[in-house]
This record gives structure tokens, C-alpha cells and sequence, in this order.
């Protein structure tokens, strides 16, 4: 049997053979496109990651074919957006987006163009949105094709518009965030005409949908220095358009015995920051599991955030509703705000109680969380080896096992359905983890024994 490590190890391979597969197709299909006598190259995004020295995920060729040429070169394609170029290539299984080089006409959906004209690469480069993504690469020659500065600005790591970043911003304002992620990601700064226009024009914002808003803030907040990225939102003045909720943790005092990196918006950029490859879950958990301490913060004998948990569970909700989160995503980060003070009083749980939390979907979600939270503040993690030494413990036991009995049983026994067959089925549940009552017949004479009819 794999360890964790192994299992790890095995699908970091598996990940970095597709990497390699994805490329050599792309490769194929550029070269295929050269030798018919058409201009290909790499496009966008994977000519700045491999310039970053990072293995890109997906390929994008970029080329002066037509859709129309594109399909008739290759065998199995898919036309996703042959009205704007853009075609898929299928081969061996794997997709690979070949895009006609445009010029595009005005926008005015803040999404797409009304048109687009077929021209040249410079052109096409010209109306992306960033120079860091503006750059082409020939596989085949081996050659960085930059009109717009690109590589220069990845040396110099700066986020620069290309051209009239007004202009740009305008044409899809989810350039708005896409500029504060890639800043943040690649630990980048911010030009600063390019910054100022992203501040000037923040009610553009409003123009997206909330899925495309949802999505960005998805690929934000799970990349590296997410909570650089919470900072770049706040400054910018885009916190307060899509996320005020969060905004309001801003100033927000804790206490210093338990908090003494300051107030809550700081704790949670400090957390975001000690993210490790999230998945959505736990980065919008961790974005999320304070965010009702603004609204229940009161001072008596010190700062106090009672029912914090319960308000942000509320405010949760409402956000990934108008985000538009999937419901499996939203349900998973709800519980998790939820739950997240629980680990405080771990030590002084139940048996039964512990084998509920630790059995619990979300529970590896929740402890990395406790965990995160905890070094981002006093940085105290006793609970969390606690709760890792329990899973050991219970490793070779059932934390979830059958009931002994049900509802029916009950009924046999003679008691009247109602709100006792829930306080005797969790208590026999409880004796059952803490290994107390061990069958059916013994849990049957427990509730004859313990409860009224």
C-alpha cells in the first residue's frame, strides 16, 4: 500500500506526464500548421509560465490559418468560437485551442467583440490584455516572438496594460481582478498607470456576471499569495464591490492575548498567505471563517465576537449564492464556518463526540483550517496534533459505524414517534463510539432501562 507520500509522489508524476503530453501536441500542431506554409506559434499564458521556469497546464497556439483551414488540416476538431477564431484541435485525447491571430472591433457587452477581423500576430498581440501574456513562442525555432514588451515586464516583474489600460479594462472589466490574481501569483507589482486605471474604473466590475466573477476569484484565491491578493482587492477598491462583507473586517480589533498580529482583516491575509495549494474549499473557509466578527463585536470585560461562527455561516451562504457557487462547494465552505470554533474545546470532548467531528466529510478541510488559523494568530497547534494523534489512534476502528438500532425498534418496543427518538438515538449512538454498549440486545435493554414511554 502507497503512503500518503507515495500516493503524492505517483500524481505529481501523472500530472507532470500530462503537462508533457499537452506540449508535445501543441508542438505537433504548430508544426503541422508551419510546414503547410502558415504562421503558428504558442500563445499567451504558457510562453510567460515558461519563461517563470513553471510547467504550464495548457497550451494555446495562436496562427494566421483560418478556422476554416484550421479544420480541413486536422482530422478531429471542434468549433467552440470559429465566429471569433477559435477552434479546438482534438488529438489523443487531449484538446488544444488554436486560435485565428484578430484584431477585435468594439465591445459592448464588456465580455466580446462585436466583431473581430483576421490580421496579423502583432495585432493579435496588441489586443490582449497584459504584456506578460502578450508574447508568442515558435516551438520550432525555438524563438520569443514579443511586440509588446512582455518579456521585459516579466524581468522587471511588473503587471503592465498593453497599450491604454482605459481601453483595455473597458473591453472586459474581468481584467479588473484577472490584473490584481496575476499580480499576486507571481508576487508581481502593479504598474502604475495600469493601477490607477484599475482604481479609476472599479464600477465596471458591475457589468460581469457573477459566475465569471466567481470563477476569477476561484483561480485568486487558491493561487500562491492569496492573501497579497486579498490586499491588492482591498486597495484597489474592488474588495468593496464584490466582496464588502469582507471589506468590513478592515480595523476590526481583536484581542491582543490571542491576537497579536492585529486586527481581523490582517489575520486573514496572514492566513490566506499560509495556504498550500488549496482547493476552493478550504481557501474561501479561510477567506470566509471570520467574517461575521465585524458584526458581533462588542467589548466587556474584553473584545468579544459572540456567535460569530453563526453570523458568518449566514453571511457564507449569501455569498456563495451571489457567486454563484456550485451548491457541493458552497454546502462544504458553510459547514466549515461553521464548525471552525469547534476545535477550540477539543481536548475536552466526549469520546463520541471527537469520533463524530473526525468522521465528519469536511473534517481534513476543517483541521487544516484550525491549523492555518491558529498560526496565523497565536500560533498555539496543540489541538491539531490532538486531533492527528486521534486519528491514529482510531485508524484501525469504524469512528462511523453502523447504529445499533433504529427507529422502528422503538416502535417495537412501544414508544411513540416524536422528539424522543432522537434523544435516545444519539444516545445510544454516543455509548456505541465510546464502545460502551456494543449490540443490538444491549442498546435494546439500555433504552427500556433509561427511558419513559
Amino acid at each position: 500500500m502507497l503512503s500518503e507520500s507515495g500516493t503524492h509522489n505517483v500524481r505529481s508524476l501523472q500530472v507532470y506526464e500530462m503537462k508533457r503530453k499537452k506540449e508535445n501536441i501543441a508542438k505537433e500542431i504548430v508544426k503541422s500548421l508551419q510546414d503547410r506554409g502558415y504562421i503558428a506559434y504558442y500563445a499567451g499564458g504558457c510562453v510567460r509560465d515558461k519563461l517563470l521556469g513553471i510547467e504550464p497546464s495548457d497550451f494555446d497556439v495562436a496562427t494566421n490559418a483560418t478556422p476554416e483551414k484550421v479544420q480541413k488540416i486536422f482530422k478531429k476538431t471542434i468549433p467552440v468560437g470559429a465566429k471569433f477564431g477559435v477552434i479546438l484541435v482534438l488529438k489523443s485525447g487531449i484538446q488544444t485551442e488554436v486560435a485565428t491571430f484578430r484584431s477585435d472591433d468594439i465591445y459592448i457587452d464588456g465580455r466580446r467583440p462585436v466583431d473581430v477581423h483576421f490580421s496579423s500576430a502583432i495585432e493579435d498581440a496588441q489586443r490582449r490584455d497584459f504584456t506578460i501574456n502578450g508574447m508568442f513562442y515558435d516551438p520550432i525555432k525555438e524563438k520569443i516572438i514579443d511586440y509588446v514588451g512582455g518579456k521585459k515586464d516579466l524581468k522587471k516583474g511588473i503587471i503592465c496594460a498593453i497599450g491604454e489600460p482605459d481601453k483595455r479594462f473597458n473591453e472586459d472589466a474581468l481584467r479588473l481582478i484577472r490584473c490584481i490574481r496575476f499580480a499576486s501569483r507571481f508576487g508581481f507589482g502593479i504598474e502604475e498607470k495600469t493601477f490607477d486605471s484599475v482604481k479609476r474604473n472599479v464600477k465596471l466590475i458591475d457589468k460581469i456576471s457573477a459566475e465569471r466573477i466567481g470563477d476569477e476569484l476561484i483561480k485568486l484565491f487558491t493561487s500562491p499569495n492569496a492573501g497579497r491578493g486579498l490586499e491588492l482587492l482591498y486597495e484597489s477598491g474592488l474588495l468593496k464591490e464584490i466582496l464588502p462583507e469582507v471589506e468590513e473586517m478592515v480595523g476590526v480589533n481583536q484581542p491582543e492575548e490571542f491576537h497579536p498580529e492585529g486586527d481581523v482583516f490582517n489575520h486573514t491575509k496572514i492566513a490566506l498567505n499560509l495556504l498550500k495549494n488549496p482547493d476552493a474549499v478550504l481557501a474561501f473557509a479561510t477567506l470566509f471563517h471570520d467574517i461575521g466578527k465585524p458584526r458581533t463585536f462588542v467589548v466587556s470585560d474584553r473584545i468579544r465576537f459572540n456567535r460569530h461562527d453563526s453570523v458568518g455561516k449566514e453571511l457564507t451562504e449569501k455569498i456563495c449564492d451571489r457567486l454563484r457557487f456550485p451548491r457541493d462547494v458552497k454546502k462544504k465552505i458553510v459547514e466549515c464556518v461553521d464548525n471552525h470554533m469547534t476545535f477550540m474545546s477539543v481536548k475536552n470532548m466526549r469520546e463520541s463526540k471527537i469520533k463524530r467531528l473526525l468522521s465528519r466529510d469536511t473534517f481534513e478541510t476543517e483541521l487544516e483550517l484550525h491549523r492555518i488559523d491558529c498560526l496565523a494568530s497565536h500560533g498555539d497547534i496543540e489541538n491539531y496534533y490532538f486531533l492527528k494523534k486521534k486519528q491514529e489512534e482510531y485508524a484501525q476502528e469504524e469512528i462511523e459505524p453502523e447504529p445499533l438500532i433504529n427507529g422502528h425498534n422503538l416502535i417495537e418496543l412501544g414508544y411513540k414517534p416524536g422528539p424522543i427518538f432522537k434523544r435516545i438515538l444519539n444516545r445510544i449512538c454516543d455509548l456505541q463510539l465510546e464502545n460502551k454498549l456494543r449490540t443490538k440486545e444491549e442498546a435494546l435493554e439500555y433504552v427500556k432501562k433509561h427511558f419513559t414511554k
